[in-house]
C-alpha cells in the first residue's frame, strides 16, 4: 500500500522560529543538525527539514504523535538527493509497519514543501 504525506511551509515562519536557540536542537536530529550547521543554518533549508517531519507524519497517518520531531532527519545523501533517517520511535513505526520511504524536497525564496512517499509491504492474511 501506497502512503503519502505533504507539507508547505512559509520560510519567514522558520526564519522567526530560529530566533529561538531552543528551536534548532529541539526540531532537527543530530546528523541533520550537523549538515545544516555545516551550511550556516540557510532558512529554506531549515524549512524544508521541518516539512519532511510534518509530511512523514501525515504520511504515516499520525499527526506528530508517539515520535519526537528529531528522530525524522532529512539528510543529504553523497549524490546530493534528499533521504530521510529514522530513528527512535519513528524507526520503530516503520519497522513494525514495514514501511520504506521517498522524499522530494523543493522550495522558493517563500515557500518550502515536501513530499514522502511511503510503501508498505503488503501482508497476507494467515501470516
Amino acid at each position: 500500500m501506497l502512503l503519502a504525506g505533504i507539507d508547505l511551509v512559509e520560510i519567514n515562519r522558520i526564519k522567526k522560529s530560529m530566533k529561538n536557540p531552543r528551536f534548532l536542537k529541539r526540531v532537527l536530529g543530530m546528523t541533520e543538525y550537523s549538515q545544516l550547521k555545516m551550511r550556516g543554518f540557510p532558512f529554506q533549508s531549515v524549512a524544508a527539514s521541518f516539512c519532511a517531519k510534518e509530511a512523514f507524519s501525515k504520511a504515516i497517518g499520525t499527526g506528530i504523535r508517539g515520535f519526537s520531531l528529531s528522530e525524522v532527519e532529512l539528510l543529504r545523501s553523497i549524490s546530493g538527493n534528499p533521504i530521510l533517517k529514522l530513528s527512535g520511535n519513528a524507526l520503530k513505526i516503520a519497522q513494525v509497519r514495514k514501511i520504506n520511504f521517498a522524499v522530494s524536497v523543493t522550495h522558493t525564496r517563500l515557500y518550502a514543501a515536501v513530499i514522502v512517499i511511503g510503501e508498505e509491504a503488503i501482508q497476507n492474511e494467515g501470516t
